[in-house]
């Protein structure tokens, strides 16, 4: 280290940081370095020429050296002065190329020390001092340790269950960003769960204390011991499976809504903060239910789930759809979408079991008794009773096998819709001859499977659909409409037993014109297709479709063989997507809109990206956590591994990708990237940005094509936990391509050895005892 003499500022000092030189080596000469600013504690500037070559504890130590600190260097550390970004060696070379205003401050260690000390005290200003520097710091993982060390876990607990206003905001985002590390909040207890629930649920709670609320709820509801990356503990197969001591995986959805439940209303709290006027707290609600809906347990399925409807989530998430203000909740929105399309494939798979779920029971016992028909008996004796209301038999489980659990709810809102009509209904038909009946039950699952099918609700998997879906999640309106419409055409054209078929024929077409450019259509225009289309025009309409068509592809086998191959289909472009993430490529640094909230500067006008797979020695650890990305005013051939990627994106952190959210910077700005950004900047639809609850941007690019576009968004939604919608149609285009060629091939197959398939297979008998096993060999 040595000090120049030059034309400096008054109080002001230039120092050169430098390996040391010897007496046998010359040393090497590494060009002008930038000179930083560096500002002491007692705010003396000193001008400092950082050797890039250095770690930080040698720049902290020479620093000390020259300016005659007594203390120990080891009890000071370098921040960014502007952003107060802790300096360590991964972002050095960084700071020194952006000439960045750095400032001599106490070390993680002793600033941790501190503020503890500062919490203890209680005293209001000072405690709100403190938390506000807490929120930030507590991310850096060596003041994260030194603070979880000296008891600070407790007394920022504590100070939640005590405090209000601005002081438990602060320390409510404090927690938050502490949970973004996986260690050192295994021991928050239920106590502070339902504290955070009842502060959550309060009418007196401020804005900027609910939103942190919210964010730390799903942080517990994704604590799940089931997402924990290494190995869990034995548990036998009923109970769920228990985290290694010490995990913070150790909550999920069964703790939070057990202290939901014990605090009347807070799930209704929730859902009704989905018509706030703060946007973030919309987003914060919206992804709290979503992370519910994905971690619900069996348990609780059938409670939380029939809450949820209760409180008329789905028209919720319909009015923000047909808003015009909240393009930031679209990834949102989107994901609630999947989670419903899980949630009916799911009641579709539940057999209707009436003498073992009381819910059963119960629905059928109200459709029964809104009926208004009285029980029979036929010539032999036999009951006569759902025969009445259009089922082929008096066997329930076998009459809702194909609609299950989402058949019956159906049925029992069409009922519930207008009793009065339903009952007229049935007494009409009842007054008919037996084979010119209308089979109410028949049609009502049948309409359900062509719903079904029409929104493809084939698999718990991720949903193909890249926009809104309003009618969908109408579902049970839509249902009843295409009931109504079935009825309708029934009445109609005269049928009888022999042409249900064909009435089913005339829906599926029907449902088709009826729910086509969902995103834009009004609600009005569905019901005008559904109430008042005529019988001829729509038979019309059938029969050029049945020209064009084949027959072959509306039987059930056909169909069942489609849904299996959309499903392949779908895991085989979610993989091609990640291997392009794998390969990593090239973008332009976008500028952000201001909606998109701070964003972090880039050094270039190239960022390089790519996801980069860590070896784990824990099985459950897929390697898969960070993208690795570098800057550049030029592009370069990057090499495999990490060398050429300094910095780092936390997936786990992403929780929306944003698209069309940035523009592309003019030529006055390439070079001049510290300039500040135009107010008018149209956003580039190739644009996307990696956005968080709390920090706003974490990167804002620019995709040089369509394809690349569709690889990369789709890709990131991929691989977070939480998510699982496609956002481009190029994806959801190639899934379905997929699935066409992959259903011809097999069709062919079939068609080339003259192999006759059926409209539907009748199931045999079930075995008359358990005298039997499964063979491996097909």
């Amino acid at each position: 280290m040595s000090t120049t003499n030059g034309s400096i500022a008054p109080g002001a000092s230039r120092t050169t940081l430098a390996p040391p030189a010897t007496n046998t080596t010359r040393p090497r000469s590494t060009g002008l370095i930038p000179t930083n600013n560096v500002t002491t504690k007692e705010g003396v500037t000193v001008r400092t020429r950082i050797d890039p070559t250095l770690t930080v504890d040698d720049v902290v130590r020479q620093l000390c050296v020259n300016l005659k600190v007594t203390e120990p260097s080891s009890n000071f550390a370098l921040r960014d002065k502007d952003t107060d970004e802790l300096v360590v060696n991964e972002n050095l070379r960084k700071k020194i190329k952006n000439k960045a205003n750095l400032k001599l401050v106490n070390s993680p260690n002793i600033e941790a020390a501190e503020i503890v000390q500062k919490l203890l005290v209680r005293d209001e200003k000072t405690c709100k001092m403190a938390l506000w520097s807490l929120k930030k710091f507590i991310r850096e993982e060596k003041f994260a340790q030194e603070f979880l060390s000296h008891g600070g876990l407790a007394e920022l607990a504590q100070i939640i269950c005590t405090e209000h206003g601005n002081t438990l905001a602060y320390a409510l985002e404090a927690m938050h960003n502490l949970m973004d590390l996986d260690y050192g909040w295994s021991t928050l207890d239920n106590t502070f769960v339902f504290k955070v629930v009842q502060i959550l649920s309060s009418p007196n709670s401020l804005i900027n204390v609910c939103r942190p609320a919210t964010a730390i709820l799903k942080k517990l509801v994704e604590a799940d011991p089931m997402n924990a990356p290494g190995p869990l503990i034995a548990s036998s197969s009923r109970a769920p499976p228990v985290a290694p001591p010490g995990s913070v995986y150790r909550y999920g959805f069964q703790i939070v809504f057990q202290q939901m439940r014990r605090e009347k209303g807070s799930l209704e709290t929730v859902v009704n903060r989905l018509g706030s006027a703060d946007t973030a707290m919309i987003l914060h609600s919206m992804m709290l239910i979503n992370s519910l809906l994905s971690h619900v347990n069996d348990t609780e399925w059938d409670e939380f789930i029939s809450e949820l409807e209760r409180l008329n989530v789905r028209k919720a998430v319909i009015r923000l759809m047909s808003s015009h203000n909240i393009d930031d909740l679209t990834s949102s929105i989107l994901d609630f979408q999947a989670n419903i399309v899980r949630v009916t494939y799911r009641k579709k798979s539940t057999l209707v079991e009436p003498e073992v779920e009381p819910l059963h029971e119960s629905a059928l016992e109200y459709i029964w008794h809104c009926s208004k028909v009285q029980e029979e008996r036929d010539s032999d004796g036999e009951v006569l009773k759902w025969q009445k209301l259009g089922f082929l038999s008096e066997n329930l489980v076998h009459e809702f096998q194909e609609v299950g659990e989402l058949g019956l709810d159906c049925l029992r809102n069409f009922v519930a819709d207008d009793p009065d009509l339903f009952s007229k209904v049935i007494l009409e038909q009842l007054s008919r001859p037996v084979d010119r009946r209308c089979p109410i039950a028949r049609a009502s699952n049948e309409i359900v499977e062509l719903l079904a099918e029409h929104w493809m609700i084939f698999a718990p998997a991720y949903s193909t659909s890249t926009t809104y879906q309003p009618f969908f999640l109408n579902f049970y309106r839509v249902h009843a409409l295409a009931t109504q419409f079935f009825l309708r055409m029934w009445n109609e054209s005269g049928s009888a037993a022999g042409d249900f078929s064909r009435i089913v024929a005339l829906a599926r077409s029907q449902v088709k014109v009826a729910l086509q450019r969902e995103n834009m259509k009004p609600w009005h225009e569905v019901e005008h297709d559904f109430l008042d289309c005529e019988y001829r025009a729509v038979r019309d309409r059938q029969m050029q479709e049945l020209e064009a068509e084949d027959d072959l592809l509306s039987k059930v086998p056909v169909r069942n063989l489609k849904e299996k191959i959309t499903r392949e289909s779908a895991e085989f472009v979610r993989q091609q997507r990640i291997q392009c993430l794998f390969q990593g490529a090239w973008f332009v640094n976008g500028i952000p809109t201001p909606a998109n909230g701070p964003s972090r500067r880039p050094n270039g006008h190239w960022r390089f990206i790519r996801l980069v797979w860590i070896y784990s020695v824990l099985p459950e650890d897929n390697g898969l956590k960070y993208l690795h990305y570098v800057d550049s005013a030029v592009q370069f051939a990057v090499r495999n591994g990490l060398e050429d990627l300094p910095e780092r994106i936390e997936i786990a952190a992403i929780t929306q990708i944003a698209t069309g959210t940035c523009a592309s910077p003019p030529n006055n700005l390439r070079d001049h990237l510290d300039l500040s950004p135009p107010s008018n900047l149209t956003p580039s639809p190739l644009s996307f940005s990696l956005l968080t609850a709390t920090e706003g941007s974490l990167a804002d690019q620019i995709v040089s094509d369509q394809l690349r576009w569709a690889d990369w968004t789709d890709g990131l939604n991929m691989l977070r936990r939480d998510s699982g919608h496609v956002t481009s149609d190029e994806t959801a285009g190639y899934i379905k391509a997929l699935t066409e060629i992959g259903l011809k091939i097999k069709l062919l197959d079939l068609s080339g050895e003259k192999v006759d398939i059926p409209s539907g297979l009748v199931a045999g008998p079930p075995p008359s005892n358990t005298d039997f096993f499964f063979s491996d060999l097909i």
